[in-house]
């Protein structure tokens, strides 16, 4: 599970400056000059077997110490725990060339599709479609700092066998008479349908496939918020190159591979108990017990881009997230107390309303 690549220069060869990933490309570009280099292909991605990491000696990240980096613009040395970033002296790329021992190396990689242009034009129009934000808000045209960065998240695949038991219901009616005003001071009867359920012991054992669940493998941004900020296309992800992180920053992964099989076995979960309830079949299901089985567990680390970005208003910073591959924004946001209020009287009016002409239509 150890990538090894040899050192890259990241130096144009036309005018010696520093290049970058070029998003959307497969090609590294010189800021200066405008000479690209194009990535070649190297090697299909490939995932590793769980069980085979699992019977390696133990060796949490959080015990892995940082990895020296050296800058291939000036020089300089950095010890840092990212994967990719910017040397503090030059500016220049700094991208890890070797694995630390002990930790499972970047296997695949999805490259940045949106430049830091349309990132700011995503955010903007964010802001602007904001409801119940404050009026000055829509004002708010660039971010103050963005940064584009690669997340690692880890993929599974698995081969699920559960055996399961639960109740299967079947609906039936029953007629039921009753008496009601007849509005005249008399009554008069009538009937109804009413619904009943008969349940009904079920077991039985079904099978489902799992690709690629994907689990975040890094705690520095919240799990709800890279939740939200995806969908990612992983058909895009070409195999690990430091190519692809030159001029960005990437962050190694701090949630080991053992936590992130158990978090994609509880995103399987609900997916399992689904096919349970479609094996039951009848009317309604309750599912009481499944023992499931993960079989030919497969699991890869992959980097995936984001533009991370954050924003003044009336002098409180808020950050945003942006999707660097469907343009998706996910972030902080300032709220109007006021229209809110509005909003909410507006409602209770309208409920008002109709109450009202529920009550007049009944007393005509």
């Amino acid at each position: 599970m150890t990538v090894a690549v040899e050192p890259v220069p990241f130096t144009c060869p036309s005018c010696g400056a520093q290049t970058a990933y070029a998003p959307g490309t497969t090609a590294l570009r010189c800021p200066s000059c405008g000479f690209e280099q194009t990535i070649a292909a190297t090697r299909p991605v490939e995932e590793h077997s769980y069980d085979q990491w699992a019977a390696l000696p133990s060796k949490p990240v959080a015990t892995i110490g940082a990895q020296v980096l050296t800058c291939r613009g000036c020089g300089a040395t950095t010890e840092s725990d990212l994967l990719a970033g910017s040397c503090q002296f030059c500016g220049g790329v700094l991208v890890a060339q070797q694995n630390p021992p002990g930790m499972v190396a970047p296997e695949a990689v999805v490259p940045f599709g949106i430049d830091k242009r349309g990132a700011d034009s995503a955010f903007v129009t964010w802001v602007r479609s904001r409801r119940f934000a404050p009026r000055a808000f829509k004002g708010v045209g660039a971010t103050e700092a963005i940064t584009g960065t690669y997340i690692p998240h880890w993929t599974f695949d698995a081969q699920t066998e559960t055996d399961y038991t639960g109740e299967r219901g079947e609906h039936y009616w029953t007629t039921e008479t009753f008496t009601v005003s007849d509005g005249k001071g008399g009554t008069r009867t009538e009937t109804r349908q009413v619904q009943h359920t008969r349940w009904y012991h079920a077991s039985g054992h079904v099978s489902h496939f799992f690709d690629d669940v994907l689990v975040p493998a890094s705690n520095h941004l919240p799990a709800e918020r890279l939740a939200k900020a995806g969908p990612w296309a992983l058909t895009t992800a070409v195999a690990y190159q430091p190519d692809y992180l030159a001029g960005y920053s990437a962050l190694r992964y701090d949630v080991d591979p053992d936590v992130g099989r158990q978090a994609a076995a509880e995103q399987m979960k609900p997916v399992i108990r689904n096919d349970c309830r479609h094996d039951i079949g009848g009317d309604e299901q309750r599912v009481h017990r499944m023992d499931v089985s993960y079989l030919d567990v497969m699991f890869k680390l992959v980097l995936l881009p984001l533009w991370i970005a954050t924003y003044l208003y009336a002098g409180t910073t808020y950050q945003v997230v942006v999707n660097a591959n469907t343009g998706e924004v996910v972030g902080d946001r300032p709220y109007s107390k006021v229209k809110i209020a509005l909003a909410v009287l507006a409602g209770l009016i309208v409920v008002a309303a109709v109450v009202l002409g529920i009550v007049l239509s009944k007393r005509h």
